[in-house]
């Protein structure tokens, strides 16, 4: 099946656009203009009214898409900000401050936590112990080794690393081999839509975050936490409307919603909400999730590494980091060779748009792509490297 027609907008924009980048930035359906519009238009109508709208009804709208998507038992427990790195700030607000706090992560964060944790880790607040992703084969046994050998306050890893495509093999597992206690988060950004995840069985055990900017297709200014309700009740960074739901008023300190809520910050842009509910309630009217997505993209992903090794390319499927066919590779293919940058540049100076990391040039399928893409674009990535 082709969803092209749903991409009308973005793929009318620039017709001359090869966009192999839906890991990265993916395009954007019709809905989510429409679902903006409503934002504007809400706005316009209600003004300072609109907080009841967004609020009372769009916010709740995008907690029971997040919670049916991850098998959530309930909405509450999810909690919106502008950016993931908000909600990892909070969360590592939380660890404690008579100490260096110990975390358990790996070799292959994104920036968000990353860098954070590293700036951290200078000031000697943070004992940050770091579980290398490759090789690959040996990762989960190696990173359960350390999760249940030390006592941590924090492990935090991917679900899908970013700069591979790699998808950690019986991630709920793992997690569950971890001490009850000791929090752990899951960055779900690569995985989010584009990977079956069923979190149920350990709603009350894992945090999780992830956004629209990638296979949610809702873009930025929308990512989410999946808070377990006794984790962590009191985050040191906190905004005011962390305190709406409070069941209690308190007579001292500072009071905290009992749900998700407590990881709120303040005031935000709320466009970003009514784009994700208004994406999400399209992909249910088309039939359209996770599994059918991987699918779909599968099968062109496989055709693309087998026509990029009959075009003769400077890369090929011996380059790559997971391999095309591999259960365990996500919606993009990573190949890793020494002249990647200068490619990327020549391919960006065609119109031909990937992402690159390093020495690692990175193509990503999404639903909007179709079977015809896949000679065009092997094609015309060809034409730009003659």
């Amino acid at each position: 099946m082709s969803y092209k027609s749903h991409f009308s907008r973005a793929l009318g924009a620039d017709p001359d656009r090869v966009h192999f980048a839906a890991h990265s930035h993916h395009l954007w359906p019709d809905a989510s203009h429409e679902g903006q519009m409503r934002a504007w238009d809400d706005a316009a109508r209600l003004a300072d009214r609109k907080w009841d709208r967004v609020l009372g009804e769009v916010y709740p709208a995008a907690q029971a898409h997040v919670a049916r998507i991850l098998g959530l038992p309930q909405p509450s427990t999810v909690v919106f900000a502008p950016n993931t790195h908000d909600l990892v700030v909070r969360i590592l607000s939380a660890l404690p401050l008579t100490r260096p706090a110990r975390i358990l992560t790996t070799d292959s964060e994104f920036h968000s936590f990353r860098r954070q944790v590293d700036r951290l880790e200078e000031d000697a607040l943070v004992e940050v112990t770091r579980i290398p992703c490759e090789p690959f084969a040996t990762f989960a046994e190696r990173f359960g080794a350390a999760a249940t050998s030390g006592s941590w306050d924090l492990v935090f890893l991917s679900h899908v690393f970013f700069r591979s495509g790699w998808i950690v093999p019986d991630l709920l597992a793992l997690v569950a081999k971890i001490p009850a206690a000791t929090p752990v988060v899951v960055d779900g950004y690569h995985g989010f839509c584009a990977v079956e995840t069923a979190l149920g069985s350990l709603a009350e055990r894992v945090f999780y975050v992830a956004g629209g900017y990638k296979y949610a297709m809702s873009g930025e200014g929308v990512c989410f936490l999946h808070a377990p309700p006794a984790l962590m009740p009191r985050p040191r960074i906190t905004g005011w409307y962390a305190s709406f739901g409070a069941l209690a008023a308190r007579t001292t300190g500072v009071p905290y919603s009992e749900d998700a809520g407590r990881f709120l910050g303040s005031t935000f842009d709320p466009s970003g909400l009514y784009r994700f509910v208004a994406v999400m309630d399209w992909m249910v009217q088309v039939g359209l999730d996770a599994k059918v997505a991987r699918a779909h993209t599968r099968r062109l992903t496989e055709a693309f590494s087998r026509a990029v090794d009959a075009a003769g390319l400077p890369f090929s499927s011996r380059d790559l980091v997971v391999p095309a066919e591999s259960a365990q590779r996500a919606q993009f293919l990573t190949y890793d060779f020494a002249d990647a940058k200068a490619v990327h540049e020549r391919l960006m100076a065609a119109n031909v748009i990937t992402d690159v990391r390093d020495t690692r040039l990175r193509f990503g399928f999404g639903v909007y792509h179709d079977d015809a893409d896949v000679p065009a674009g092997v094609a015309r990535i060809a034409q730009a490297l003659r």
